[in-house]
């Protein structure tokens, strides 16, 4: 007898391990429709976000059709936007745009997509504050792509002169990020490395203002590498497109090869 009760015991907790307190209640069962979007609105403005999605989850369940719905969508990739998770705001807004591609407000999921990696950054950077462009650039790309997407099929959405702002910047950090990944390689004596990444961002980021600086990098590398005519070629590119370039001015050392050393100064 004392070995069935504590057979039932067992089954009885391991049940309560898997299917969770039996006193545990969902507190808006009953509840119309309206009610739960207001609790889950209410919450946002609260900043009680987890409960938002919980709300906003519970809403589309339980009455997945009618735009109660598919606004709870979009307000949940907002929710996971402002918690800071950059992977839950980008799946919910891919799932809205798989669900609702012709939705009248579909561009603010896209846009949504391009804010989530915009302003990521990882505890260490946040410790340390650490430029945008010493950072991984994965984020910044996904940013920029999202954006792009959102510019390119929305060209008339109330977000693109934001959108348009911020790839602006991301091309200028990616640009910046090239240049300080070659400046690293020039201090190492990687000269071929150095060289390429400055003629990356002179091929795929030609209208960014770091241009002279990758150009100044290029004609150090070369005189490094003994490429004359090819530090020479860049030398004429600089002063074609940046005759006022501190490089060019009189206080450049005349010494053919300790000339170069002056663009450490310059950045």
């Amino acid at each position: 007898m004392k070995h069935s009760l504590a057979l039932i015991a067992v089954l009885w907790l391991t049940g309560c391990a898997i299917f969770g307190s039996p006193t545990e209640l969902d507190e808006t069962k009953g509840w119309p429709v309206q009610r739960i979007y207001a609790a889950a609105t209410e919450n946002m403005t609260t900043r009680d976000y987890e409960k938002a999605i919980k709300y906003f989850q519970i809403l589309e369940s339980r009455y997945p059709h009618g735009r109660y719905a598919t606004q709870s969508q979009l307000e949940v990739i907002y929710a996971h936007y402002k918690k800071n998770d950059p992977a839950a705001t980008m799946a919910a807004a891919d799932r809205f745009i798989k669900l609702h591609p012709n939705h009248p407000n579909v561009d603010y999921a896209y846009y949504m997509k391009g804010l989530a990696t915009f302003n990521e950054r990882g505890i260490i950077e946040k410790l340390t504050k650490q430029q945008i462009s010493d950072r991984d650039p994965k984020s910044l790309r996904e940013s920029f792509l999202a954006l792009k997407e959102l510019v390119n099929r929305f060209p008339n959405s109330r977000y693109i002169k934001d959108a348009t702002l911020r790839m602006s910047y991301l091309v200028n950090s990616l640009a910046e990020h090239e240049l300080h990944v070659a400046r690293y390689y020039m201090k190492r004596q990687a000269y071929v490395a150095a060289a390429n990444r400055c003629k990356y961002v002179m091929e795929f980021y030609p209208d960014t203002p770091h241009i002279e600086e990758a150009l100044v990098i290029l004609i150090s590398a070369y005189d490094e590498m003994g490429m004359n005519d090819l530090r020479d070629d860049t030398k004429r590119v600089l002063a074609q497109n940046y005759p006022n370039s501190p490089m060019l001015g009189a206080n450049v050392p005349k010494d053919e090869r300790v000339w170069w050393k002056f663009w450490e100064s310059l950045f």
